[in-house]
């Protein structure tokens, strides 16, 4: 089985964030930028089934800026294969524009699998994935919080309102995971030092237009000041 991870570099989630001048995008400055938590945790499912020999491949994708070479190192160095980034110097991208650079570089791949993270922690849209499964014209299973492939299928448990359910699809296919599948690992001063041998293609992300135009970005309001509505005395026996 031949896997694709797909990554997106994000703000750090402790970062103080703050709106930029335009009014548009976030201050990039000061902000760390780390690997989404939630492909994060797609790499690690991914490396554990090739180490258990049910993966022969595991390749990461990332769409971003040139800095985005650090994301994909650090899943080099958890132990995926290789890695690709496709350039894309644009502050933001929507979901549409998005998948389809991405359905670019995806459909040459040939690759059984595509996983990725429910959503990325900045945006908040979750809604790459589907559309990445509509241009590749695949079976599209969220929220997986358990995978056991089978031949030429998976079998995916998934979180529906509270509840558990199980669906079979077949392959190839996107799917996205959520917390509590795998427990990412951390890097060892070894793969890290694997990592900077390993292929990493750079490329120019395909254009896209935007079906969506942020306007206006602006911080959440102060919260007002809490006050004590009422003080009912305990009695202590």
């Amino acid at each position: 089985m031949k896997i694709l991870v797909l990554l997106k570099r994000v703000p750090d989630t402790a970062a103080r964030i703050r709106v930029a001048g335009d009014g548009l995008h976030i201050d990039p400055s000061g902000v760390e930028y780390v690997m989404n938590p939630y492909d994060e945790i797609a790499v690690e499912q991914a490396i554990q089934w090739k180490e258990a020999g049910r993966a022969e491949e595991v390749k990461v994708l990332c769409l971003g800026p040139k800095e985005a070479t650090k994301e994909i190192r650090t899943a080099l160095a958890m132990g995926a294969d290789s890695g690709i980034l496709l350039v894309d110097e644009a502050p933001a991208r929507d979901a549409p524009s998005t998948a389809e650079s991405l359905a670019e570089a995806v459909k040459e791949g040939g690759f059984d699998l595509v996983l990725c993270g429910w959503k990325a922690v900045d945006t908040d849209d979750g809604a790459v994935a589907h559309f990445l499964a509509a241009h590749l014209e695949v079976p599209c299973v969220t929220f997986a919080t358990k995978i056991e492939p089978g031949e030429g299928s998976l079998t995916v448990h998934r979180e529906v309102e509270g509840v558990e359910e199980v669906v079979e699809v077949p392959l190839p296919a996107v799917v996205t995971v959520q917390k509590g599948l795998v427990e990412p690992r951390y890097t060892s001063l070894k793969g890290i030092m694997m990592a900077k041998r390993k292929k990493l293609e750079e490329r120019s992300a395909a254009a896209a237009e935007p079906r969506i135009v942020v306007r206006k970005m602006s911080p959440p309001p102060e919260r007002p000041e809490g006050r004590i509505v009422g003080v009912k005395a305990l009695q202590v026996y």
